[in-house]
Formats: structure tokens, C-alpha cells, sequence
């Protein structure tokens, strides 16, 4: 058991939330009981996610895309108010980490993706989000082990054929981010979205694109979060993933 208020302070100082500007508040979100013993983590703060943390009678609910984000509505009506509500009546915890948690240089989302798709010698590109390392085979090769990992057939731009040797990569909507991929000369750009204009810019680049799903990309950093919670304060922990295409 550990209390709510020293787990929030310690996650917070873990993923050094201070250096980041969000869009969102980091941290506890929505206060429940004041002792977590069993924690719930999943990529988004939906309804099918809260209603399976209270059938597991959970304490605490661990997730990347919270509430009150920046230029929503602010009143709670609709599918707000009944997400809260159920919290809210069940004594849930809701703790919500964005941004921390794609940097985070060992449980993050970015580095988990480097792990789990075997990059080797992934850094992030100065102060930004974006990662790089190195891989050595061709585009074709490169996006199965995407889909292998993410379990989604993701969207490839560029030539099957292509040689990668110095990717990079960002989870989620990061696809105006390819800007930083180009800048660092690599071969192919990783993320979760792709919108219209990004095919275009990627050809006249010469760079690679996959486009591998905003919710296939953030899978991973929650996990390993709360797996680390979860042995520092002898935790009880499950992971449930919503299932979600996009």
C-alpha cells in the first residue's frame, strides 16, 4: 500500500514532469482513496477502461491520455461527466502522464518502442520528442517488425525495397514531427498518425514513413510505468488494453 499523494509525488519526480510544457494537467487528476494497493494502467482514461478497473476492484487507474486537455469544453456534461462520475462513486484514483511519459528515458513510450522494434543506439534528437537509432535492413523488413510488435497492418510510404540504416521515431500524433527526422538525415520516420500533406513531403525528402497507430504506439510506456511502480511499492498491477484501431 502506498498513500495517493506520495505516489503522485513520486511519479512526478520519476518523469521530472516540471521540465514540461503540456496540454494537459500531469499527475493525479480525478482524487480517490487515500491507500493504492492495485493499480489499473491503459492508454486512455475511456469508459470501458474505468468500468473493467471497477469490476478488478482497483485503487488507482494509470494512463497516458487523460482529462482537461487544452481547448476542450470545460463543463462536465455528457461522456465526461459519467467517466468522472464512475470514479468518482467507485473511490478511483485517476492519474494521467502525456508528454513525461513519451521522453522518459527508461520507461517512456519512445524508448520502448526502440526495445521492443530492436533499434540499437536510440537517443532522443537534442530537446526534442524525437528519437533516432540505427537499424540495418531494407523498409519491407522493417515495417513487419512493426506490425509484428503493434499487431496492425500499419501505412508505409517509400519504396519496399529502400535500405534504412538511421531511423527515427516519435509515438502518437506525431507525424509533423518527421521534420525533425528529415533534419537529422534518416532513412525512415516512425509514428502513430499520418495526415494528407506528409506522403508528399516524405517523397521529396526521400525518407520513409510508417504510420503504425496513435494507440498501437502508446502502449507500452503505461506498462512499464506501472511495472515499476508495481516493484517499488509491492503493488498489485494489471495492464488492459482497450482495443482500438486507430
Amino acid at each position: 500500500m502506498i498513500n495517493n499523494k506520495e505516489l503522485e509525488k513520486y511519479i512526478n519526480n520519476y518523469l521530472n514532469i516540471a521540465k514540461f510544457e503540456d496540454y494537459c494537467p500531469n499527475g493525479l487528476q480525478i482524487e480517490g482513496k487515500s491507500d493504492i494497493g492495485k493499480i489499473i494502467s491503459g492508454v486512455s482514461a475511456n469508459q470501458a477502461l474505468i468500468d473493467q478497473a471497477i469490476d478488478e476492484k482497483a485503487d488507482a487507474i494509470l494512463v497516458h491520455h487523460g482529462f482537461f486537455w487544452k481547448g476542450e469544453d470545460q463543463v462536465l456534461t455528457g461522456i465526461k461527466k459519467n467517466r468522472i462520475k464512475a470514479l468518482l462513486e467507485n473511490d478511483i484514483n485517476l492519474f494521467a502522464y502525456h508528454l513525461p511519459l513519451d521522453a522518459h528515458p527508461i520507461v517512456g513510450n519512445n524508448i520502448q518502442l526502440a526495445l521492443r522494434f530492436n533499434i540499437q543506439n536510440p537517443q532522443p534528437i537534442g530537446d526534442t520528442l524525437v528519437w533516432q537509432g540505427e537499424v540495418d535492413a531494407p523498409l519491407s523488413e522493417v515495417a513487419q517488425s512493426v506490425m509484428n510488435i503493434t499487431s496492425r497492418t500499419p501505412l508505409v510510404f517509400g519504396a519496399k525495397d529502400k535500405q534504412i540504416n538511421k531511423i527515427s521515431w516519435c509515438s502518437g500524433g506525431a507525424q509533423s514531427y518527421v521534420k525533425f527526422a528529415i533534419e537529422a538525415g534518416a532513412d525512415c520516420f516512425i509514428t502513430g498518425e499520418v495526415s494528407e500533406q506528409i506522403p508528399a513531403i516524405c517523397k521529396e525528402n526521400n525518407i520513409a514513413f510508417i504510420a503504425a497507430g496513435h494507440h498501437a504506439t502508446e502502449r507500452y510506456g503505461v506498462q512499464a510505468l506501472a511495472q515499476h511502480l508495481s516493484q517499488q511499492f509491492e503493488l498489485d498491477y494489471q495492464y488492459i488494453d482497450i482495443d482500438n484501431i486507430v
